[in-house]
């Protein structure tokens, strides 16, 4: 697995996210969700201009072993999706926290029960990864 990288928050739902200039929110899953789910055959995208509640479903990766939702971890308005994922979802496996990003949502409230590098690794640890 590779390293975190520092300038990113998780949650405990292997999601990473990334705070940009224009306080949108750019989010993706992790290395460890990518892995667990293996090679990536498809990715659905959440809609440009959707509202979107924390917690509720935000897009789901399907891979040769499963379909997986994927959570949003705050509340806001999507913003821009990776369309790249539509033909080539295995983007997520190659590079998850850089061209691998799903969308990013303008966040309407304060984010909450993200950790950063340090927290998510010792949380993998504990997981026994």
């Amino acid at each position: 697995m590779n390293d975190l990288p520092g300038d990113l928050y998780y949650t405990n739902e292997h999601e990473w996210l990334r705070k940009e200039e224009d306080g949108s929110i750019t989010v993706g899953i992790t290395d460890y969700a990518q892995a667990a789910l293996g090679d990536l055959v498809y990715v659905e995208t959440p809609e440009i201009g959707q509202n979107i509640d924390a917690g509720g479903e935000m897009a789901v990766v399907e891979s040769v072993k499963a379909a997986s939702d994927v959570y949003s971890p705050l509340s806001g308005k999507i913003t821009n999706v990776n369309e790249n994922l539509a033909n080539e979802p295995q983007i997520i496996n190659l590079d998850p926290y850089g061209e691998g990003w799903i969308a990013c949502i303008f966040p309407s409230d304060e984010i909450n029960n993200v950790m950063n590098a340090d927290e998510y690794q010792q949380f993998l640890d504990d997981l026994g990864e």
